[in-house]
């Protein structure tokens, strides 16, 4: 493939998540997450997401998603006290679908579009920052994504990472022998998506052209280090959180690594700063 900017990664996954966007903003699923938002105690956090964040005594805090998609996360710490503040998506399409489902749950949202690599310089800081599936993927640049995450928290501020493991990156579950290795680990090069970018596993055709990056656990945590923030922990499970396809690899005798959260916190100024 061609040589490819930064800049040009982000705007064309820009536009595939824009183009994805009416897919989810419609139907059963959306109809019925517009309804619960709207009741107390609203929630689509799993128990393990959940667990953790009760550990970490943010009752009371503020918090930011990056990437926040339709910000139905955001809203749900919530319901553990937590404050959500701020979303940020540089998808219009999906912020325009939290701005429902907050005005829903009774929530005044600071919903902003941007690029992560291009923030405003008011965001201000948060006591946390999360980051769920589906970001870290299509980030070109781990260094400077968490040097700018780093920004984004309060002193002692920490920042809470629930993701697919990069060692699913190997398995292509369409594949006729889903269970062999059809990928490199250490592929560095951007993969092209082409498909329309949803969960559900079903097929909807062709999307706009977005750049999928494999990023494995050692260069996840080493950005993080290196940006000024301190591990707390990394735990990492065998179950799945990604699309239904992926459902294949779990609850096996031997089953690998699906999913992890990492927890960091604020400690140094980055390096280099």
């Amino acid at each position: 493939m061609a040589d490819i900017t930064q800049k040009e990664i982000t705007k064309a996954n820009r536009a595939a998540w824009n183009a994805s966007a009416p897919l989810h903003g419609e139907g059963k699923h959306w109809e019925q997450l517009l309804e619960n938002a709207a009741h107390p105690g609203f929630s689509v956090l799993d128990p393990f997401l959940t667990a953790t964040l009760e550990g970490l005594d943010l009752k009371g805090k503020s918090a930011v998603q990056i990437g926040c998609n339709n910000a139905s996360e955001l809203i749900s710490l919530a319901s553990l006290g937590i404050l959500p503040e701020m979303g940020i998506d540089q998808a219009s399409g999906f912020l325009a679908q939290a701005k429902k489902l907050a005005d829903a749950a009774g929530l005044d949202l600071r919903l902003l579009e941007a690029d992560i690599y291009e923030l405003p310089s008011d965001v201000g800081q948060f006591d946390l920052a999360l980051i769920t599936i589906g970001v870290l993927n299509w980030m070109p640049d781990l260094s400077e994504f968490f040097r700018i995450t780093s920004g984004l928290l309060a002193p002692g501020g920490r920042l809470v990472i629930y993701e697919t493991h990069p060692f699913m990156e190997v398995f292509d579950p369409a594949s006729s022998t889903p269970f062999e290795p059809a990928f490199s680990y250490f592929e560095r090069q951007p993969q092209t998506v082409t498909e329309a970018i949803t969960y559900d596993g079903e097929d909807h055709g062709e999307g706009e052209t977005g750049y999928w990056f494999i990023h494995p656990l050692g260069e996840i945590i080493t950005a993080c280090a290196q940006s000024g923030l301190g591990i707390i922990e990394l735990r990492e499970y065998g179950h799945t959180i990604r699309e239904p396809e992926y459902d294949i690899y779990e609850g096996r005798t031997a089953q690998i690594p699906m999913s992890y959260c990492l927890v960091a916190r604020t400690v140094s100024s980055p390096q280099g700063r």
